[in-house]
């Protein structure tokens, strides 16, 4: 069940590279789709949510967009999708979410501005140079912004990806065939232990989701780890009530098959003034 985390710069015919590949082996691409999902969960607009990832928000949607939780729950997307297998996740820093699954390769798209320039303005039939410039200028400014305030990595930092691909010298062609060459190395093989692995953080975050989109628990922030369907809370509670709470709402969870509650409630809550008593 091959899956495949990309990220393109635009103008690098990153986009073309994943049809291809995707053809050639028969998998879905998703990129657009996770925003339905994310937008449903945080009780916003579509439109209002694309406009904040392309950095085109005014500055009352900017306030009212809780970036923790656009974070979390884009986290959760991800790696459901890539549990269900089968599937290349373009961009939504998906490179960055799946990197500790070793089967999973980051594969990054690229091209010298110019280069990318020049196909964008081929692209869209004009000859505005300055206009294209602009729009590239302003997508790598939102990734790398996106990227930085939501994961706080670099967009384009090297260690990040597996194999980048250079589309001034390299064909659409040759970057797939690189791609397919690279899902067949032993490094990439899918084994049992990276299936757990991809399995238990998949269901660490449908937990966080959970306890995230609970006006109970949405301000609860504590350890959570699953191994095979058994999940360990840890961490500080403010009271009794939520540490009830807390446990209730993990256990309700599809997937997990028990609650090892080791949460502890603040002996002096009265000393934390933002604290729930």
């Amino acid at each position: 069940m091959p899956v495949i985390a990309m990220n393109q710069e635009m103008g690098s015919q990153g986009k073309f590279v994943a049809e291809k590949l995707a053809e050639e082996l028969g998998l879905e691409i998703v990129r657009h789709e996770i925003i339905d999902h994310v937008a449903q969960k945080m009780r916003l607009r579509k439109s209002m949510l694309q406009r904040f990832l392309e950095g085109k928000a005014g500055l009352l949607e900017r306030w009212g967009t809780d970036e923790a939780s656009l974070a979390l729950f884009k986290v959760e997307e991800i790696l459901d999708l890539a549990a269900k297998g089968n599937v290349i996740i373009r961009g939504w820093g998906a490179t960055h979410v799946l990197r500790p699954i070793p089967h999973i390769p980051c594969v990054r798209v690229g091209a010298p501005f110019a280069t990318r320039v020049k196909w964008l303005m081929n692209f869209l039939g004009t000859d505005d140079e300055d206009m294209a410039s602009e729009e590239i200028r302003h997508s790598d400014m939102a990734h790398r912004a996106n990227m930085q305030h939501q994961f706080g990595v670099g967009w384009g930092e090297p260690m990040q990806y597996d194999i980048t691909l250079n589309t001034e010298r390299l064909s659409v062609e040759t970057c797939v065939e690189m791609i397919k060459e690279l899902l067949k190395r032993p490094e990439f093989k899918e084994t049992p232990e990276s299936r757990a692995k991809l399995a238990n953080l998949t269901l660490e975050y449908h937990v966080r989701a959970a306890l995230r989109a609970s006006t109970k628990t949405a301000d609860v922030k504590i350890s959570i780890s699953a191994d095979s369907g058994k999940v360990t809370l840890e961490g500080i509670v403010a009271s009794t009530e939520e540490r009830h709470d807390t446990a209730e709402a993990v256990g309700h969870v599809p997937g997990v098959k028990g609650v090892d509650n080791k949460l502890k409630t603040m002996k002096y809550t009265k000393m934390f003034p933002a604290s729930k008593t």
